[in-house]
């Protein structure tokens, strides 16, 4: 299909848009919250249009397992899913054990009654968490319109075009391998400056990576250093490897709703500053702003996501402020807490509690957080992940 630029109402004439814009959906964005939303309008009988600028779903990935957090509500994730008539008909595997290491190498085993995580798969390949997001959109009814860039919407709608800068990235391999399921994770600023290494294996394929919160222009050195470190302690072993890289971003936005313009998932800035987690805002975000959509109340949307993502989001930032000055000996301490604790998920889950000394706090670790990374590289024709990943957004 062509390219098409999406102005005045993305494609459609404006004297369509008049006759239907009470019962009509856009959005711009096919990732899990634009296809949230999309289900969640179509279902309710709206005609819905989806823009998406690239050929299909799950562009920026390649199949690399990524995880849906279970900690920051007590409501399942998958049955929360269920709860908003979403599916989870996609490959997903419940991991309750996390084996983790510390700066030295020093192993302690993570457990929780509950899934701690759930384990998917990003791209557009069958089974893919955005390929049956499709599928469903599909069903559904909605209209996904690939190839076409929607920059403006008159009329009002959905954004969720994904990250707008990089504040952080991803760079590692997806690959073939004859290890036994597993999910391992490395708290070591030698391999993942002020983030963590991972190392997720599930029915013979695997993601290696180093998630990296700074000296991104290094990655090369952090990525062989995360292979070597896997390889000697869990025995990594890497078939047919294809390299990735990409990036999210997190903000706490002033507003997501703006003249009948809905923000949503990344492209709102709802990601988990601590952790680098963010399908699960995606999702639920999606959703929500669909049903203000469906109640004609855009502006119901700014209450919905402060009640369900603002407390939150300002714990991450707390925590984020606190792990990036504690250093190798606080991920340490960070390993114990958990490796100790009767249950992993509730540790976790507690550490999100947005309490009295944390609202002390998140003032000056929010001026600090909000300190954004200026610059390229200083190389001609940089193609380094961080680069890459600014170029993108910036188009």
């Amino acid at each position: 299909m062509l390219e098409r630029e999406c102005f005045s109402g993305c494609g459609h004439s404006r004297l369509v848009l008049n006759m239907v814009n009470q019962t009509s959906v856009v959005i711009a964005g096919a990732g899990p919250a634009g296809l949230a939303a999309a289900i969640t309008a179509a279902k309710n009988g709206r005609h819905v249009t989806v823009h998406e600028r690239h050929s299909d779903v799950g562009y920026r990935f390649h199949g690399d397992f990524q995880g849906l957090e279970n900690w920051t509500s007590t409501e399942d994730i998958l049955e929360q899913m269920s709860a908003i008539g979403i599916e989870p008909e996609f490959e997903v595997a419940p991991f309750k054990e996390l084996v983790c290491y510390n700066h030295m190498g020093q192993e302690h085993i993570c457990q929780s009654s509950q899934p701690i995580f759930y384990l998917v798969r990003r791209g557009n390949a069958p089974g893919t968490l955005d390929s049956e997001l499709k599928e469903q959109a599909l069903a559904a009814g909605v209209e996904i319109i690939f190839n076409s860039s929607c920059r403006e919407l008159p009329e009002g709608g959905i954004v969720a075009q994904g990250p707008h800068r990089a504040d952080v990235i991803a760079i590692g391999y997806v690959f073939r391998t004859d290890m036994a399921d597993a999910a391992f994770v490395a708290l070591s600023d030698q391999l993942a400056p002020q983030g963590y290494a991972y190392l997720l294996v599930h029915k013979g394929l695997g993601t290696v990576a180093s998630c990296m919160f700074t000296d991104f222009h290094n990655e090369r050195i952090y990525l062989d250093r995360t292979v070597g470190f896997f390889q000697k302690k869990a025995g990594l072993a890497i078939h047919n490897e294809r390299r990735f890289g990409g990036s999210g971003n997190f903000s706490i936005p002033p507003s997501a709703h703006k003249k009948n313009i809905l923000h949503v998932g990344e492209s709102a800035g709802f990601q988990d500053a601590f952790a680098g987690f963010g399908l699960r805002y995606a999702i639920l975000s999606g959703h929500l702003a669909a049903e203000s959509l469906l109640d004609n109340s855009p502006e119901s949307y700014e209450v919905a996501w402060r009640k369900h993502f603002l407390g939150l989001m300002k714990s991450s930032v707390v925590n984020r402020y606190l792990y990036g000055m504690s250093g190798n000996s606080g991920y340490a301490r960070f390993i114990i807490g958990i490796a100790n604790s009767k249950d992993a998920l509730v540790w976790i889950r507690r550490r999100y509690k947005y309490k009295f000394w944390k609202s002390i706090i998140y003032p000056f670790a929010s001026r600090r957080f909000g300190k954004r990374l200026r610059g390229m590289c200083i190389e001609p024709g940089c193609n380094c992940t961080w680069c890459r990943c600014q170029h993108e957004v910036l188009k």
